[in-house]
């Protein structure tokens, strides 16, 4: 007899026969017997994992362990996960499915599914600032733990703000709400910011840089928030603002000895540079105040026009 193997421990057996009489007549036959693995992995490991679940306690993916009873080698496994959420659902599911293939090729498909319940968590903040403080860049204001890929969100009705700044110039004194929301699996955090806007301002000696505010961003697109370039503090103590403003390239595409806030994206044709609108983009300006004993100041720009 003799064992072909074909994969795990199977194959087959195939047994000769030979009968001979007294006479010396012989007769011969033989049998095959064959074993066959069609059974997958067995799993081993106890799946204890809940049906419904609110977000923040979604479980961690198990590590799931088979056996194979017709196999010596290592079985092959894999993981998928899917999810319905798209954002918007109340409930939504998630499916794990863990399958084990023998080197046979039998497998073995465990599925779970999870429904899963949103929530929001708020997490509130206050901040006051004075009108005269300038302006508020809301993405230093949120605490670790929030990335900051999203934008921000305007509660209050009839203010508008543009890449996270807030200019408290812009508004009347009293609060201001805005809201920042991240999700993560259906969970969605947010911070809650109340800004309080009051006239309660320190004023800084005319010898400090910290009385001096500088625009980070203009948008001259008629909504009457960022119109200009504007550097305030200086006029109160009677600074004259000489203004050079280039582009990426170093070209001067701006420039006023006595600069009075009223730079709305555009390089005149006086400027070395072309005339007309600039393109969006980021900008560099160096402000020199005459007559004040402080160093320049120079910083980037955003330029939006649409």
């Amino acid at each position: 007899n003799n064992f072909v193997n074909t994969c795990g421990l199977g194959g087959t057996i195939t047994v000769n026969y030979t009968v001979a009489d007294d006479c010396g007549n012989i007769a011969s036959t033989s049998a095959t017997l064959t074993i066959e693995d069609t059974v997958g992995p067995i799993l081993v490991t106890q799946l204890d994992l809940p049906s419904d679940v609110v977000c923040s306690n979604i479980p961690e993916v198990p590590e799931l362990t088979f056996e194979d009873n017709c196999s010596n080698q290592e079985i092959e496994f894999t993981f998928e996960e899917t999810s319905t959420y798209t954002g918007e659902e109340e409930m939504y599911t998630i499916t794990w499915i863990w399958t084990a293939t023998d080197e046979c090729g039998n497998s073995t498909v465990i599925t779970h599914n999870i429904n899963v319940i949103t929530e929001n968590f708020i997490e509130d903040s206050f901040i006051s600032r004075c009108f005269e403080d300038g302006e508020i860049d809301l993405y230093n204001e949120l605490p670790l733990g929030y990335d900051t890929d999203m934008e921000w969100t305007v509660e209050t009705d009839g203010i508008s703000i543009a890449n996270g700044i807030f200019d408290p110039l812009d508004v009347d004194l009293g609060d201001y709400v805005f809201t920042y929301t991240t999700i993560d699996n259906g969970c969605l955090k947010t911070f809650r910011l109340t800004v309080n806007i009051n006239e309660d301002c320190v004023v800084l000696p005319c010898g400090s840089l910290d009385r001096i505010k500088i625009s980070k961003a203009v948008t001259p697109n008629g909504d009457g928030y960022n119109e200009t370039f504007n550097v305030t503090g200086a006029s109160d103590c009677g600074f004259v603002v000489e203004v050079k403003l280039f582009n990426r390239f170093g070209d001067v595409v701006y420039e006023s000895d006595n600069y009075q806030n009223d730079w709305s994206g555009v390089s005149p044709s006086s400027s070395i540079g072309s005339s007309g609108r600039l393109p969006n983009g980021t900008y560099y300006y160096v402000v020199v105040l005459k007559e004040s004993g402080l160093d320049p100041i120079a910083g980037p720009i955003y330029l939006g026009t649409k």
